[in-house]
């Protein structure tokens, strides 16, 4: 009789395959192209398939090896990095992307207890944001807004 030993996995396993099939199943309705010309159908279909690969190696494992049990759900980090995404999403068509961004780099390192906002991090935090812009919106085209509504008047 199979038993779980190794419940973490069993669960990291379980939340992959919800995630991955979601994907899939929600990519279902775009067109998939192929390699070379990619649909908007294509990443998230490829990437919910392996999502799910992991999820049931990530579930076979729980039956093979040992492992603690899941500990208690660490509210304080779940509600600041779901809440960050979501106040990222908010700001980013009203502030711009580089607002965005910080704001929600700030949150998401202000739940460490190691945070100090020093100038070496004040340095990181603008080389990321900055080397995001580069990326996403100059190399790769991305319409992502540099200034907001909020912000649009003033420039």
């Amino acid at each position: 009789m199979l038993r779980i030993t190794n419940p973490k996995d069993f669960w990291a396993g379980t939340l992959y395959i919800l995630f991955g099939g979601g994907a899939v199943l929600i990519a279902r309705g775009y067109p998939f192209g192929s390699a070379t010309r990619m649909g908007p159908g294509y990443f998230p279909t490829i990437l919910g398939v392996i999502l799910v690969l992991l999820g049931l190696l990530s579930l076979l494992r729980a039956f093979w090896s040992d492992g603690d049990p899941v500990g208690a759900i660490a509210w304080k980090p779940l509600l600041a990095i779901t809440g960050g995404t979501a106040l990222f999403a908010f700001l980013l068509p009203r502030a711009g992307l580089p607002l965005a961004l910080a704001v929600l780099i700030l949150i998401s390192a202000a739940i460490s207890e190691n945070f100090k906002f020093a100038w070496r991090p004040a340095l990181a935090l603008m080389a990321l944001v900055a080397f995001c812009v580069i990326v996403f919106v100059e190399l790769l085209g991305v319409p992502l807004p540099l200034v907001g509504s909020w912000f649009s008047g003033l420039v």
